[in-house]
């Protein structure tokens, strides 16, 4: 279902400052069906699986280390236009710059600790959601 469905992911920051619930009402509220979440916390090790496309980069063992250090919920979401409608909805990656309203806006702390991760493409929403949910027979 290309265009359909997108990935997101509310971080250590938003779930240990406890924005989830008002996290949760805003992507509803935005049309957004919830197919799969759980709440679960990612080891350091599980954490560079899944940012491995950055392991290059400088900051690679601080985001790490950072979505490691607390409980997370993974999401596959459903709505037209999925990806580029939800990363409208969550802002830009500095908070400084997210737009008044974005999840970001209202909750990120930093660049770095910016509340909400949301997927950049219809590839990658499905590469990540099967990341956390290959479990999951069909969603």
């Amino acid at each position: 279902m290309a265009g359909k469905r997108t990935f997101t992911m509310i971080k250590p920051d938003a779930t240990s400052a406890g924005h989830t619930g008002s996290i949760l009402k805003i992507i509803e509220e935005a049309g957004y069906k919830i197919i799969a979440m759980k709440k679960t916390q990612l080891s350091s090790s599980r954490a560079g699986q899944f940012y491995a496309v950055h392991q290059e980069r400088p900051f690679y063992n601080d985001l790490c280390a950072y979505m490691s250090s607390g409980p997370i919920v993974p999401m596959i979401l459903e709505k037209e236009n999925a990806v580029e409608d939800f990363r409208k909805l969550i802002g830009a990656t500095d908070p400084q710059k997210a737009d008044p309203g974005t999840i970001r806006a209202l909750y990120a702390k930093s660049i770095e600790a910016n509340a909400i991760h949301g997927s950049d493409s219809d590839d990658n929403a499905t590469i990540e959601g099967d990341f956390f949910f290959s479990d999951l027979e069909k969603y």
